[in-house]
C-alpha cells in the first residue's frame, strides 16, 4: 500500500524580487507573531465576514497549533532575509482531524496564506510563496491538485488565485464563511509555469 505525501517539509529557499525568502515550519518562537498577525485588521478581513470579530483565526490557540503540526496539516513563516513577513497552512483536506472540507477526495493539498504586515503586502512575496508551495505540493507525484477557499467578498484573492491558475470551482459554506472555492490541477500548474 502506498503512503500517503506528508505536508511537512523541510525548509524551502526561493526568491522574491532580489531577497531570499525562506519557507519553513512554524515553531513555538512563532506564536507572538501570529497573535499578532491574527489580530490585524486587514489578515481578519481576509479571513471572515464577521465585522465583529478581534480574530482572524478565531478559536486558534497558536501554541496549540503549532503542535498539532503532522504530516495532515502543517504551518509554515515566511521569512524574507530572515524576517518573518507571513505565513502558510497547508494540510490534506482528506485526512486532516477536522474534516473542515468535508468529504473531499485524497491526493489533493488545501493552501492558506497570509502576509503579516501591511508593508510587505502588494510586495510579489504572496506570489513567491504560493508559487514554491505550490512546486512543493506537485513534487509529490501522488497530489492531483489544490484546493483554496477565500471568502466570496474577497475578490482581490480571487483575481491573485486566478492569476496563479486557478480555477472557480463554486460558493459553498464553511461554517458561517460563504467562500468561493477554486481548484488547481496539476495539469494546469505545468503548463503555465
Amino acid at each position: 500500500m502506498a503512503t500517503q505525501p506528508s505536508v511537512a517539509w523541510p525548509p524551502i529557499v526561493t526568491r522574491s524580487g532580489d531577497a531570499a525568502l525562506i519557507i519553513r515550519q512554524a515553531t513555538l518562537a512563532d506564536v507572538s507573531t501570529l497573535e499578532r498577525w491574527d489580530a490585524d485588521p486587514d489578515v481578519i478581513a481576509c479571513a471572515t465576514d464577521d465585522p465583529d470579530a478581534e480574530k482572524a483565526f478565531e478559536g486558534a490557540i497558536w501554541p496549540d497549533e503549532i503542535a498539532m503540526g503532522s504530516d495532515v496539516t502543517c504551518y509554515y513563516i515566511a521569512e524574507l532575509d530572515g524576517r518573518p513577513i507571513g505565513a502558510m497552512q497547508v494540510i490534506d483536506p482528506h485526512l486532516e482531524p477536522t474534516h473542515y472540507w468535508g468529504e473531499i477526495e485524497p491526493n489533493l493539498r488545501a493552501i492558506d496564506i497570509w502576509i503579516g504586515d501591511d508593508a510587505d503586502r502588494n510586495q510579489g512575496h504572496g506570489r513567491a510563496m504560493m508559487a514554491a508551495v505550490i512546486n512543493r505540493c506537485f513534487a509529490e507525484p501522488a497530489i492531483t491538485a489544490i484546493v483554496i477557499d477565500p471568502l466570496n467578498s474577497n475578490t482581490e484573492a480571487h483575481r491573485f488565485y486566478q492569476r496563479l491558475g486557478f480555477k472557480i470551482v463554486g460558493r459553498r459554506m464553511f461554517g458561517e464563511d460563504d467562500c468561493l472555492v477554486h481548484r488547481l490541477e496539476r495539469a494546469d500548474w505545468r503548463e503555465g509555469n
